[in-house]
């Protein structure tokens, strides 16, 4: 797949129209679904991609979904608010991408130094984190439903090494999340902006620095040919979860096994989604390896000033919103037991198998 195929989509966005009520032709329901990323990447775009073609698959002809890639239909930041007012019956992207109307809608993301794949997804179906994430989203009318996630993601790319706290300071920065708060905090200029125009900025110096998700999508969007040097794991998203929110009015006009499609398709996509990232991520990293990136973890003075700052980060979106309070009060009681258990089962089996 060249990388220009699918830049080249959701780099101008159509003005938003509002639609009256869902088509209808010929007892076919017609919805459309637009994707916050470009719908031919790999990873987040297929993960769009898979949930359509699933549905429409089990539908069998009775609910038909359209996929929209970013900026076909809507801005990659504004697809929450389509499917709010009913340009769009159905979206998909992630959660924080609409944390500027409800700073708690960071957590089911992910938060600095929390959640990995499974246990985002453990937290989501057995710890409490689904009830609030419909609780949240019903405050704009919108039914969520976790649909996949990116796994370990990259702290960023750099065109020169971070060996100091001084080297952050005054860097312009494309990362996303509270992660970019906690940046702040070391003096970086944290910048977000849309996957497609990442490239571009990297590319002609108007940032200095950029996070986007991982090898195999880094590797996708050009990262390397700008910077040489990788950091990882990512601090902000060590996996960063992916989303379908559905307009709520149109939700309660499916029969409920229209529903259940949905929702399978969903869990369908989770699955497929996290088994791409982890495969063709080993496989890109090697390739970059071998193309002569290097590949660093921040120095420890450096992860223990992102901690600092990103618990001062969580404390501050606490005392802000008590939404976010209530998240975070659960995300961590599941963190506590999480964090012991990882240590002693996973930590040590990746270690042992090196």
């Amino acid at each position: 797949m060249k990388r220009r195929a699918f830049l080249k989509t959701g780099v101008a966005a159509a003005p938003a129209v509002a639609l009256a009520a869902p088509a209808i032709a010929q007892g076919v329901i017609e919805w459309k679904c637009p994707t916050a990323f470009p719908a031919q990447s790999p990873g987040v775009g297929t993960n769009a991609a898979t949930f359509v073609e699933r549905v429409n698959t089990m539908a069998d002809g009775r609910l038909r979904l359209k996929l929209f890639s970013s900026g076909e239909l809507v801005p990659a930041f504004a697809v929450e608010d389509a499917v709010q007012q009913g340009t769009a019956e159905i979206g998909h992207g992630t959660p924080y991408y609409s944390a500027g109307k409800n700073s708690a809608l960071h957590i089911f993301t992910n938060i600095p130094f929390g959640f990995s794949a499974s246990e985002l997804s453990g937290w989501l179906r057995y710890g409490g984190g689904q009830e609030l994430f419909e609780e949240i989203y019903a405050q704009r009318g919108l039914v969520p439903i976790y649909s996949g996630n990116s796994s370990v993601q990259a702290a960023g790319w750099f065109r020169k090494p971070i060996d100091s706290l001084a080297d952050l300071s005054g860097l312009n920065m494309r990362i996303a999340g509270l992660g970019g708060e906690a940046m702040r905090k070391l003096g970086v200029n944290a910048v977000l902006m849309p996957p497609t125009e990442i490239f571009p900025a990297f590319q002609s110096g108007a940032i200095d620095a950029a996070e986007w998700v991982g090898p195999m999508l880094d590797q996708a969007f050009g990262m390397n040919k700008v910077a040489n040097y990788c950091y990882a794991p990512a601090f902000h998203e060590p996996g960063a979860g992916l989303n379908i929110v559905v307009n709520g009015d149109a939700w309660e006009t499916l029969t409920p096994d229209l529903q259940a499609i949905i929702r399978n398709a969903a869990g369908a996509a989770e699955s497929e989604t996290i088994a791409q990232f982890e495969y063709f991520n080993g496989m890109a990293f090697k390739a970059l390896q071998d193309a002569g990136v290097e590949f660093r973890t921040f120095p420890d003075d450096i992860l223990a000033a992102l901690k600092t700052a990103s618990a001062e980060v969580i404390a501050e979106q606490s005392a802000a919103n008590p939404d976010f309070a209530r998240c975070i009060e659960s995300c961590n009681a599941y963190l506590e037991v999480a964090r012991p258990y990882g240590a002693a089962f996973t930590a040590p089996m990746l270690l042992q198998r090196l």
